[in-house]
């Protein structure tokens, strides 16, 4: 399979920014900026608060609605948790699980990741799994064994047929936020590398299927480039996404 034979994703993480009533803007001026764009998919992941709104405003238009985490129970004592039954029947359609945040403030662990993974696909949910190292482990010449672990660990008793609806972002901890970005040859190495353990994991034909996009300080002025490698195939969208003039224009680099 080549590379213009899968999904394009390009999808916003919003993170912890916007009210209801901003979302509603930002949205509606995000889609009417892509809209005609099909050769991608456009997806905003939005605080759980701005679900409601951003579903409105994305009816009738190329946009889909994710979420920024879920957990791995049904129900329960689980304070400021939300379930995966509650996010479809709120209109998401993807969920970003396991982004470096929420390992690093959060607790979230592989194990952890793998559970919420396995619920939210259950589930019906398209995830966006997030992995990736950090600055020592880079340094230290270990990237390809701690992706190599996080990505067997997070897909760990994940059916072949589940594949399908799932999105891998490889956000190197080191870029995302600071305003460092992997070089080209950098995200195409690891994301490579990452649908080499897919196809030891799966099937070569479902590792050439996957989606892996690139999440680390992806903008508006070197999105073109990133995207331009072999196995990038989309990107996972951080502060330019807050911005739908810069989210747009990241789009129309991924039509090329």
């Amino acid at each position: 399979m080549k590379k213009e034979s899968r999904k394009v994703i390009i999808a916003g993480n919003w993170k912890m920014n916007k009210t209801p009533s901003e979302t509603k803007v930002a949205v509606a001026e995000t889609a009417k900026l892509t809209s005609g764009k099909c050769g991608c998919e456009v997806v905003l992941c939005v605080p759980f608060v701005d679900i409601a709104a951003a579903t409105e405003a994305a009816k009738g238009t190329n946009v889909k609605i994710g979420a920024q985490n879920v957990h791995f129970k049904a129900s329960g004592a689980y304070t400021g948790e939300i379930s995966a039954a509650m996010l479809c029947e709120c209109g998401v359609e993807y969920v970003i699980v396991g982004h470096s945040e929420r390992r690093q403030y959060f607790g979230e662990t592989d194990e952890t990741v793998n559970l919420r993974t396995r619920a939210a696909l259950d589930a019906g949910l398209k995830v966006i799994l997030c992995l990736g190292e950090v600055l020592e482990q880079r340094q230290a010449g270990i990237t390809e064994e701690i992706v190599s672990m996080q990505t067997k660990l997070d897909l760990a008793g994940i059916p072949a047929e589940q594949m399908k609806n799932v999105v891998i972002a490889y956000e190197p901890v080191w870029a995302i936020g600071t305003g460092l970005t992997a070089t080209p040859e950098q995200a195409e190495e690891v994301c490579a590398m990452i649908r080499k353990v897919v196809a030891g994991l799966y099937t070569p034909e479902i590792a050439e299927a996957l989606t892996i996009q690139y999440g680390g300080s992806m903008n508006d002025g070197n999105a073109a480039e990133l995207l331009a490698k072999l196995d990038v195939d989309g990107g996972l969208i951080g502060g330019a996404s807050l911005v739908p003039e810069k989210f747009a224009k990241i789009v129309d680099a991924a039509q090329a």
